[in-house]
């Protein structure tokens, strides 16, 4: 994610400041009496994919840091809108925190005809844990070592082929839609009920194509199971840098970050969303979490409650834009 550079600037110094803004929030975080229970961390998709593996790097890290458990209760379906609308209807109360795939929250209100959230309304923003992008993948019995090689050979195989997706609406789904509308291909899509059986089904061949996390992806890439062709992002994967971008590949217009967000019901005291956050942007800054996280295939993210309310507020009409042209039907 891009920052204009007084943004930039502003936020380095914020990182540069984490240990003594680290000390402050411990301080007030024991005055104020939080957490003096368990806090249970929404995750709202299967275990096993990028927003799961944020969730537990963070709960595991805030467990540690502030000494009292932080859990992580996975509620999939709907493409995260039943895992989101359960944290929204929570007791503002700093006791449940809801960890999103971005693109998924920001889409959702413009591909379903009913959700049981308000993206703006019925959450108070906290953090950006991650961000990161897509891979697109083929099982090893698909004859394509690149992408345009997929490309011709799914258009020589007209209803043949399908792609699978963590579910409707993610970000893995919106940037196979990118992919088969702007190239014009007939591709079925395949919606799964999180990353992990997701990505099962890419390595068990159910669907030959996929779009998925770098956390689900890459151990299969790693192992053989699957064949990486491209990344959705501006830039190459450190843990795979030997696959392209579709930019790099002259697909301009298939292009897709996506961030991990941590949000909060609405009217939770901002006392507590200032400690929340302070402690997210301590802990995604520890080297131990660093080297995990980017080993999974994301780049650690430090910003303000401010900074991620402005980006749910840009990202939802960009993604009702790609609705739109790509034709995607509400649930």
């Amino acid at each position: 994610m891009k920052f204009p550079r007084r943004k930039f600037l502003r936020l380095a110094t914020g990182v540069a400041a984490l240990p003594a803004l680290s000390r402050i929030a411990q301080t007030q975080t024991q005055s104020q009496g939080w957490p003096t229970r368990p806090v249970r961390v929404v995750v709202p998709f299967a275990p096993g994919g990028q927003t799961d593996v944020i969730g537990r790097l963070v709960a595991q890290k805030l467990s540690e840091r502030l000494g009292k458990q932080f859990y992580v209760e996975n509620v999939p379906g709907a493409g995260g809108n039943i895992g989101a609308g359960r944290a929204a209807q929570s007791p503002p109360d700093g006791y449940t925190m809801l960890i999103v795939d971005g693109i998924a929250f920001a889409a959702n209100p413009n591909l379903y005809n009913k959700v049981p959230y308000d993206p703006i309304k019925d959450f108070e923003p906290v953090a950006i844990a991650a961000n990161t992008m897509m891979v697109l993948t083929v099982h090893p019995t698909v004859a394509a070592r690149a992408v345009r090689d997929l490309v011709a050979l799914i258009k020589a195989n007209v209803g043949k082929f399908s792609y699978g997706s963590a579910g409707v609406g993610t970000g893995a789904h919106l940037t196979g839609e990118l992919f088969r509308s702007t190239l014009g291909l007939d591709l079925v899509h395949v919606p799964y009920g999180g990353g992990g059986p997701a990505i099962a089904a890419a390595v068990a061949g159910h669907t030959p194509i996929s779009f998925s996390s770098p956390a689900a992806a890459i151990p299969q890439i790693r192992d053989g199971k699957l064949r990486a062709l491209a990344v959705s992002g501006k830039k190459r994967l450190r843990e795979l840098p030997d696959v392209p971008t579709m930019l790099e590949v002259g697909f301009t217009d298939v292009e897709c970050d996506v961030w991990l967000g941590v949000l909060v019901p609405a009217h939770t005291p901002k006392a507590i969303v200032m400690l929340m956050n302070n402690e997210i942007n301590w802990a995604v800054a520890q080297p131990d979490v660093q080297e995990r996280l980017i080993a999974f295939g994301f780049e650690p993210a430090h910003t303000t409650p401010e900074d991620l309310a402005s980006l749910i507020e840009s990202e939802i009409p960009k993604w009702a834009k790609v609705i739109r042209a790509a034709n995607i039907k509400p649930g």
